[in-house]
């Protein structure tokens, strides 16, 4: 929106900064992470007045977390409602690709905020049915994965770029779509599965959505493309504006996330930002880095489907608790430790997906 205030320039005035989008990525974020300051307090009375006993805690889960009944849920509307707010003040909204991420953050949002809210009101863990989630996921990823397609260039429409072999150009044709929907859908629920200690999975979607920002930015610049050898994405650029609104959000809730916990993110937030980041690489046409960066997400997710897998073939399980963080917890370790550690194997996964940008 504050784009537009451009028009009032003459060329080396103020007004002009607008034009930068690293000018308007850094308000981005100072706005994000402001609102998350002024409305995190506010926002965890309200859910604590409506939700009473919080959110339920599996009885099954790991015995410390029985200290936690009571906390309540739903905190990832305040993540969310930053990142809109941030990202309709500072971007261009005459951008395709920007409605594309925000129709998805959204759309999966109210897909969890569903699943929250079911949780909370009849107090067990079971919520919305997982088909049905699956199935709302697949419709909005699919109509994301076609608009991105139609708005990419003619010659990257349909296609899936390699990693380092740059010079490669998958062509799916038929089969974007589906594909699309498969990183899309894979990323909301890795995400979700990843949240299950205080601050986990905000931290991850940080740095991920940093390292996105930096690869959006890239993209988007002919020059930045022609040099690292990677294919121009016209108008993917404004994509930052949209990743430093994350990472402003982010922070703000991580004030009140950092154990222990005074708020969760729920379903509400673990959706959204999963789908975001996962929409944000079909966009960038850098679906398979995500697989890089987001690393420490699809490890949490294939740690749940090797242990139920493996427990059906055999009945016995592989690891001693899935989702894999939950397997540390049995061993003895304490959550601070399986936390920072897991914040730091995600930062390193990003580094090594940036370097795709440059290595061939």
């Amino acid at each position: 929106m504050l784009y537009w205030l451009t028009l009032l320039s003459d060329g080396g005035d103020f007004f002009n900064l607008f034009r930068y989008i690293t000018f308007r990525a850094g308000g981005a974020f100072l706005t994000a992470l402001i609102f998350g300051f002024v409305f995190g307090k506010p926002l965890i009375n309200v859910l604590r007045r409506k939700q009473g006993k919080g959110q339920p805690i599996r009885d099954d889960g790991p015995e410390g977390h029985f200290v936690k009944a009571g906390t309540p849920t739903m905190g990832g509307l305040l993540i969310v409602g930053a990142l809109v707010v941030s990202t309709l003040l500072w971007a261009r909204l005459d951008n395709p690709f920007v409605w594309i991420v925000l129709f998805v953050t959204l759309s999966f949002a109210a897909i969890g905020f569903a699943d929250d809210y079911a949780k909370v009101s009849k107090q067990n863990t079971a919520g919305v049915s997982g088909k049905v989630r699956l199935v709302l996921g697949f419709l909005v990823a699919a109509v994301a994965g076609y608009l991105a397609s139609y708005f990419h260039p003619e010659a990257l429409q349909n296609k899936v770029a390699m990693p380092i072999f740059k010079d490669v150009l998958l062509n799916m044709g038929y089969l974007f779509v589906p594909f699309a929907v498969v990183v899309i859908v894979g990323a909301a629920n890795a995400v979700n599965l990843t949240d299950g200690l205080d601050g986990l999975a905000i931290m991850p979607v940080m740095i991920a959505a940093g390292a996105f920002g930096v690869i959006a930015y890239a993209v988007g610049r002919v020059d930045f493309t022609e040099y690292l050898d990677v294919h121009y994405v016209p108008g993917s650029g404004e994509i930052l504006v949209f990743t430093m609104g994350i990472i402003g959000g982010g922070l703000g809730f991580l004030w009140y996330n950092a154990p222990p916990a005074a708020v969760f993110m729920g379903d509400t937030g673990s959706l959204a930002l999963g789908g975001a980041l996962g929409s944000i690489a079909v966009v960038t046409k850098h679906e398979i880095v995500l697989a890089i960066i987001g690393g420490l997400f699809v490890v949490e997710a294939l740690s749940v489907i090797i242990q139920v897998f493996y427990f059906k073939r055999t009945g016995k399980r592989v690891f001693l608790m899935a989702p894999i963080h939950h397997h540390y917890e049995k061993k003895g370790w304490a959550e601070p430790q399986i936390v920072i550690r897991f914040w730091i194997i995600s930062l390193i996964l990003a580094m090594i997906g940036l370097a795709t940008l440059k290595v061939r």
